[in-house]
């Protein structure tokens, strides 16, 4: 580790101003995204991040300014429209909401490109850099766009706070909502215009294209750590801030390593590791779980086969063969590594050289066992 880029991390204007740009973005669109995937909208970043471009342009077109602040207002006005323009779809056609954020989707991205070339051959140089919110550049943003970024994701987390309650209601229940008379159409526009302002916060830092990812991805990785809304919504701005920060000091490490694709790189690590290795939900814990149980019903089935060869006899004494307890066991298993499980925890004992009997203690748990089986 260069410790010598966590010290420019306070000291070089450039760095921390990226930094805190990525980690503004992370923490915003993490919290946002949340109810994108518990309402299984994953695509909608994807949509909204794309049907973005066109307003960039337009907005170029319009005023001749490459102001972010107006660039910015003119991928929200996309944004949004595009969000209203899929809802419409939904509610006045038979076609499902997948396939409208996808036709959303393409369209709006393919007017931006049409518009992006346009603008390119323009005789004036003006809108050189206008391309770079494909991608991002997180190098160019300055101390305003970071205030700017601030005060947008502030006032989106603070409406998000504000409908709390009306958005998990939305999230989980909005047929029972509706019932009560909540505004479930208007609360659907407003939660999904939040979503477009975190889209926005973060275009000049990741770009449209990968924009969707950190809508997702935080929010994905904070769902297997928790059954929680608020838990999962706090880990999914953490995860985000977290990304933002490593990816620019990544990013200053490496020579032509870009912020954008750094930080989406870093947080999709963080996306794998917490499939693999959360409590509840990680593929590595379900295996070692499934594991435990497999050999559980192995140890519990020998345990059982030993208590019927017993009742055949009057004493306990009488050992049993283990070959007797492999065909009895044919399609599990284990016979061998069960049986002495079992000698551990002073259930069975070995008569003989392959013969084996329960222990008092072993046919009480047998006895046991039986009852809670079979009531």
């Amino acid at each position: 580790m260069d410790w010598h880029i966590l010290q420019e991390l306070f000291t070089d204007y450039t760095l921390r101003t990226v930094a805190l740009g990525a980690a503004t973005l992370g923490i915003i669109s993490g919290t946002l995204g949340c109810y994108a995937v518990l309402r299984r909208q994953a695509l909608l970043g994807d949509a909204m991040s794309h049907a973005a471009l066109p307003g960039i342009a337009l907005a170029f077109l319009l005023t001749g300014s490459k102001t972010p602040l107006i660039l910015l207002l003119g991928a929200a006005l996309a944004g949004w429209t595009a969000t209203l323009v899929m809802m419409s779809i939904v509610r006045m056609t038979r076609i499902k909401e997948d396939t409208a954020l996808g036709f959303v989707l393409a369209v709006f991205f393919g007017f931006g490109m049409v518009l992006l070339t346009f603008i390119q051959k323009l005789p004036n140089a003006a809108q050189a850099g206008l391309d770079s919110f494909l991608f991002g550049q997180a190098a160019t943003l300055v101390e305003r766009d970071v205030i700017t970024m601030a005060g947008l994701g502030a006032v989106a987390l603070a409406l998000m706070l504000l409908f709390w309650k009306e958005f998990k209601l939305l999230s989980f229940d909005p047929e029972f909502g509706a019932s009560q008379g909540f505004p479930i159409r208007l609360l659907d526009i407003l939660l999904t215009s939040l979503v477009v302002i975190a889209i926005v916060v973060g275009l000049q830092t990741v770009g449209v294209v990968l924009m969707s990812a950190m809508i997702v991805a935080p929010a994905a990785a904070a769902r297997q750590w928790t059954n929680r809304l608020g838990l999962m919504v706090a880990l999914a701005g953490a995860f985000g801030g977290l990304a933002g920060i490593a990816g620019a000091l990544i990013s200053a490490m490496g020579r032509g390593l870009s912020t954008g694709p750094v930080i989406v790189l870093f947080i999709s690590a963080i996306v794998l590791f917490s499939m693999l290795f959360a409590p509840n939900r990680g593929i590595v814990w379900n295996w070692l779980r499934r594991q435990r149980n497999r050999r559980r019903l192995k140890l519990e089935a020998v345990l059982g086969d030993l208590y019927a060869l017993s009742q055949q006899h009057e004493s306990l004494k009488h050992g049993h063969s283990i070959e007797v307890l492999r065909v009895m066991d044919a399609r599990r298993g284990g016979v061998q590594r069960s049986l002495e499980t079992l000698e551990t925890r002073g259930w069975a004992q070995r008569v003989g050289v392959d013969a084996w009997t329960l222990t008092p203690e072993g046919k009480h748990r047998a006895e046991q066992a039986a009852v809670g089986r079979y009531g």
